[in-house]
Parts: C-alpha cells; structure tokens; sequence
C-alpha cells in the first residue's frame, strides 16, 4: 500500500477526470464475519486511489457483493453495476484486491477487459496498475483471470474429494426426509413423531396395494390426509411441515433411498442440457441406481427394506406408458382387457391399442413394429374375442380359490379400517395438541398486553376451529365406513367372492385389469391368417404357461377357422333331409358362428351351398316333382298341365301374382294352391286369349 508511483504510471488526467470505483467483495457470509482483515485490506484500496491522484469525494465503494460467491455475475448486483459505469463512460479506473475478487470465470473477467479497453479505463490491483489497451498488460491481465478460474477449481476439486470420501465413510451430514432424524449422538434414526411414523408407513403400504403414484395420492386426497415434509430452504435443522398430497410429494417419499436404510451420495449430478435462461449454471439430472458413487445399504433404521425399494422402482418405471421401452403402464379407462400386456407373437415386441368404430368402442391390439416402414404393420388383432377367451380363463383359474379369496378380502378390508383409524386418531390427538398449546400461549401472556393477547386469542380460537372440523370429518367418514363389518356385509362379501362372475360384472375396466395383472403376467398374441385363428399363450405370475386358440372374424370362409367341420357338418344335415332354416338353427345350437360373428341363417347356408355344390333336399328324394304333392298342391310340371299352359308361363302367374304357391325354403319346388274353380276359369282365359290371337293372325 506505501509502494510509491512509478514514473511510467498509465494514469492520466484523462482518466482522473473520471471516477475511481472499488471493488469489495467476499465469497460467503462466514468468510464477512470471520476474514475481517481481508475486508479491511479491501477497503483501504481508497488510500491507493488517493495516491493515483484520485480526491476522496471522486472515489466509490461498491461493496453491495459482500458474501456472494464470484463464479457467476447473476446474482452479483455490485458487480453489474460496474459493468453499467464502465458502459457509461464514467469510470477512469477499477481498483481491486487482485483479479478472483472481480470474477471467478473466464466470461465475466473477459468482459470486464473488453469494455475497459473500450472506453480506456485502468485496472489496477495491490500491485500494479494495467492498462487493457496495452497488449502486454493485457496479456497479465488474461493470465490472472485464467489463473483465477483455476484456483477455484482446484478449491472445489479438492472440497469435492474431501466431501466424497467422508462421504463413503457414512459421515457426511445429508440432509433428511421427513421421516428420519438426527439423534443427539449424531445417528440416523425414526422421526420421533408418531403420526409422521405412521403416515409413512400408511403411504408405502397403500402403494404396494394400490401399485400406483398417482392412486396413492387420489386415496390421500379423498381421506384428506396430509403427507410430512421438511423443507430444504430455511435454517437447520428444518421442521417437519405438513402438505396436501401430490404425485411430486408422493413420488419424492417413494424414490428417496434414505426411507429403505441407505445411506447414499451423489443422486443427481450437473448437467450442461437444460440450462435455463439467464443462468450459467447447468440443469441438474437423476444418476442410476448402479452409477451412484455412494451407496451404504443398511446404514440406518428404513421403512422398508432395500429388496422393496428396488422393487418400487421398478413399479414405478413400468407405470409409465411407454411401449417402445417394454413398459406396460397402470390401467387405464378403456375396454381392452390386456392394455399393456399384450405381446405380439411375430416379433416379440409389446403392443399398442387402437379403438375403432364410430364411438371407439372396438378396440384393436396392434404391433407398430414395421410401422416406419412403408409395408403393412406386423399383426393386428381384434380385441373382444381375445378378450372373452382371456376373461373366461381367468375366472376358471381364480374358481377353485374362490373361497380363499372371500376371505382375504374380509381380511384386509378390516385391517385398511383399522389403518384408516389409526391415521384419523393421531391427526385428532395432533390438532388438540395445537389447540392445548395455543391455549398455554395465551395463558402465558400478561392480561395487560393486549396487543399480543389479542394475536394469541386469534391464533387459538383458529386452532380450536381445526379441532373441531377434524372431529366433524371423522364422525363422517365413521358413519361412512364403520371399524367392523357387520354380519350382513360378511355374509355379502362371502357370497359375492363364490360367485366370481357376478362380481367381475360389478367391477369397473380399471379393476378388471387390476385383477387380471396380479395372475397373468404377460399374454402373447398371434394372428394365423391361413387358419382363422389367433393363438393365445398366456403366462401367469406362477411361472405356468398355457396356450390356446380363439376363432376370429374372417371376410371370407377361404380363411374360417376349420372350414372343413362347417362343411361336412352342412353336409350331415341335407343328407338328414334337413332344410336350409332348419340346418341354420342347428348350427347356431352347435355354437357355431358365422365367418363375420354373426349366427347363421338360412339365406347364408343357402350360399354355403352354392359355394360347395351341395343339391338342395327334394320333397320327393331324388325323384321328379309329381303331377300333385300330398297336399293336393301342384307342381309347377302339374300346374302347367292342368292348365294347358307352359311352365314358363306358370312362373310367370306366380311373379305377377295371378297364381298363389308357395317354397319351403329357397331353391325347394313352388307347392301351387289350385282349386278345381280355378283350373275351370283359368283354362277358359288360356282358350279365349289362343282363339283371339288366331283370329287376328
């Protein structure tokens, strides 16, 4: 500070008919309280602009950026305003300690250089003073902000690997979840309060019933329940606080290693993608599980053990819809049955679902596979005929436990009662606490100091009212939901569980799938084009496979599923002198369906038929129609007979309507009603049309 000017000095009177600023800053707080010769060094650069022929009155301190770091102009206040003054053509020249008290980083130290050498302002240290217009003191000046950089970056490399290896040792103190605390010998151990013990036993218990993020946060809204949370902002050690549940809150306590017993360093790591705007520094993203760099399993007391964590996590990755990935996601609202359980049986890959109709209510499994390509997709399968067979399967495996099932079902609705009033019981014993010690506030207070009793009064009587609505809510959802189940819901439940089918009927498409994934694994699809047929291969969670076959619906019999059966079966039945209506009943009593699903009828066997040559069955066998049936109806051979008139004309009569017949089907002899009347009136008309016709040939 006594280093007296040297003659060469850049300092002008150019630059002294400007202003000289300071620039003071230190890096943290603690650094303020403790470093105080450091700062008072600082401030005395005053007495050094002085000798550069500054007078005290045109010297400024910015010293707003006390206790801020300098890796970053973002929140340094002070600094952006010397920035502004250098911009502004009011500084002649900037005094500092030495180069990392202006800028840790190479962007800002640079562009402090560039805009001095702009404008001509000095920059000047404990040392020396520099000229940026200057190359070579330009180049010093480079040199120290490089220097700079780096000395805090060996300063955080080496407060890294210190804090890297007390934290393998287990020793580095993390923050905690709400559920875990610091004991007074410095372990980890439970939270000491009972209701944010239970409610997180509550909450990991309802997600390995629910399965579901989000289902456990629907069930913590409707009962009102309230998730604990220690805020990381604020001083330490933190309060728990209470938060309405959301699926962030949620998902926080269910991926958070610290509530299965590990100890674990290194979660989350800086990334340069996803910079935000206006900031230097890099997003921050998720590390795996296996690329942590510090996890001590075990370390201390966990809600769950480390097998069910792992297992949480990956209920979790599968929930997200994502087929590509082979995730198979939660049910959703829809009617397809195996909605993210459906493997294609061609090339192994999970697939979608596309619901057609004019109402979208024909769902359709797809493969998306060649979907890139310009060819047709690999396979679609229509879903309701799946489905039904997949159905039908399901309820034939659960029947033989149906019994064992009601039970269980008794079983855990009490103890999700007892559960539920567990939780209502300490929310109740908490909110009279708070209404007890607001009253104790109050209390306490001088009766003379009406100015904080009249808060306290406030603050209690609010308390009380919380009481009492929590009282109301519980007397509600007691009324709602009673501990235990009476006689005749027992007797329901039981009943309700031995008849499996009335009871899939009563449960909604998200149950049903719910259902339906705790026994079946995976269900592989296959579409045989050649046979009419989609081949089933069902895996169920027990490790047993079982295939089947399900016809499905063709646009032509070329593909009907054993067309060949249908065929020899029609055949059985005309050779049984049975007529295409009645052949068509037998067939839908047989039930056998049609090639579009639909049941036969006789118009359909008549095309049948057709299509195989089969002669339709005469009423006389296999001889020529008689003169006159049984019935005394006519033949069109006897009609056309007895009326002297040609067959021609005899079908002519029946189109037009002046003779009445009959067929017993199509394709069967007309049956022609002809009374003895008829015949005289009808043969009298044929005489008189041949004569006239004659006459005036």
């Amino acid at each position: 500070m006594n280093m007296l000017l040297n003659l060469e000095s850049p300092v002008t009177t150019a630059h002294r008919a400007k202003l000289a600023y300071i620039y003071v800053r230190q890096s943290t707080a603690g650094q303020v309280r403790q470093h105080q010769e450091s700062t008072e060094l600082q401030y005395r650069l005053v007495d050094r602009a002085a000798l550069f022929g500054w007078p005290k009155e045109r010297i400024e301190v910015i010293d707003d950026d006390l206790g801020k770091s300098g890796t970053s102009s973002d929140s340094r206040g002070g600094f952006q305003r010397l920035i502004a003054e250098i911009g502004l053509g009011k500084a002649g020249l900037v005094l500092s300690l030495d180069a990392s008290r202006l800028a840790r980083n190479n962007h800002d130290w640079h562009q402090l250089l560039e805009l001095c050498s702009l404008f001509g302002v000095l920059i000047a240290d404990g040392e020396r003073v520099y000229d940026p217009c200057a190359y070579h003191d330009r180049l010093l000046l480079g040199l120290s902000g490089i220097m700079s950089e780096a000395e805090l970056h060996q300063i955080k490399l080496r407060l890294h690997q210190g804090e890297r290896q007390k934290a393998a040792r287990g020793e580095l103190r993390v923050p905690l979840p709400a559920g875990l605390a610091y004991g007074r010998d410095g372990r980890i151990g439970f939270n000491p309060d009972e209701e944010v013990h239970a409610r997180l036993l509550h909450l990991f218990a309802k997600f390995r019933e629910l399965r579901s993020a989000k289902a456990v946060m629907r069930h913590f809204q409707e009962a009102n329940f309230l998730v604990p949370v220690r805020p990381l902002d604020g001083p330490s050690p933190h309060d728990v606080v209470w938060r309405p549940a959301s699926n962030a809150r949620i998902l926080q306590v269910l991926k958070n290693p610290a509530y299965a017993g590990a100890y674990v360093y290194g979660r989350r790591r800086r990334t340069p993608i996803g910079r935000r705007s206006g900031s230097r520094q890099g997003a921050t993203e998720a590390v795996a599980i296996q690329d942590w760099p510090v996890c001590l399993k075990d370390a201390f007391p966990g809600y769950i053990d480390w097998e069910e964590f792992m297992a949480n996590q990956r209920r979790l990755a599968d929930n997200l819809n994502h087929y590509d990935a082979n995730r198979h996601g939660v049910p959703r609202q829809g009617n397809a049955l195996l909605q993210g359980i459906a493997i294609c049986g061609r090339c192994g890959r999970r697939m979608g679902l596309h619901y057609s109709g004019q109402n979208g209510n024909y769902p359709v499994y797809l493969c998306r596979a060649d979907q890139h390509q310009l060819g047709p997709r690999c396979q679609e399968v229509r879903a309701l005929g799946v489905d039904a067979a997949v159905e039908r399967l399901l309820l034939e495996a659960l029947t033989p436990d149906r019994l064992a099932l009601a039970i269980a079902a008794l079983g855990e609705l009490e103890n999700e009662a007892r559960a539920l009033e567990r939780q209502w019981s300490l929310k109740r014993e908490r909110a009279r606490y708070e209404a007890e010690r607001a009253r104790r506030q109050y209390d306490a207070v001088e009766p003379e100091n009406r100015l904080v009793a009249r808060s306290l009064e406030r603050v209690w009587e609010d308390k009380l009212r919380q009481a009492e609505q929590i009282d109301i809510e519980y007397e509600s959802w007691r009324c709602q939901q009673p501990i235990s189940l009476a006689a005749a819901d027992r007797a329901q439940i039981i009943s309700l569980g031995e008849d499996l089918p009335k009871l899939w009927d009563a449960a909604s498409v998200v149950e049903r799938k719910q259902i339906l994934r705790l026994v079946v694994k995976e269900v592989v699809l296959d579409q045989r084009p050649e046979s009419g047929q989609v081949w089933i291969r069902i895996i169920w969670h027990t490790g047993a496979v079982s295939e089947h076959k399900v016809r499905r619906n063709v646009s032509s019999y070329r593909n009907y599923a054993d067309v060949a059966t249908l065929e020899a079966r029609v055949r059985d039945l005309v050779v049984a002198r049975k007529m295409d209506r009645e052949i068509a009943r037998t067939l839908n009593a047989d039930g056998l369906l049609s090639a579009h699903g639909r049941p036969f009828s006789g118009g359909e066997v008549h095309l049948l038929r057709k299509r195989w040559n089969i002669p339709t069955v005469k009423i006389n066998r296999t001889e020529h129609n008689p003169r006159q049936w049984p019935d005394g109806t006519y033949s069109v051979q006897g009609a056309a007979e007895a009326l002297s008139i040609s067959t021609q004309t005899v079908f002519k009569w029946l189109q037009k309507g002046r003779l009445s017949g009959h067929q017993i089907t199509k394709g069967m002899p007309w049956q022609i009603n002809l009374s003895n009347t008829q015949i005289v009136e009808l043969r009298t008309q044929v005489r008189r049309t041949t004569l006239s016709k004659r006459e005036a040939s």
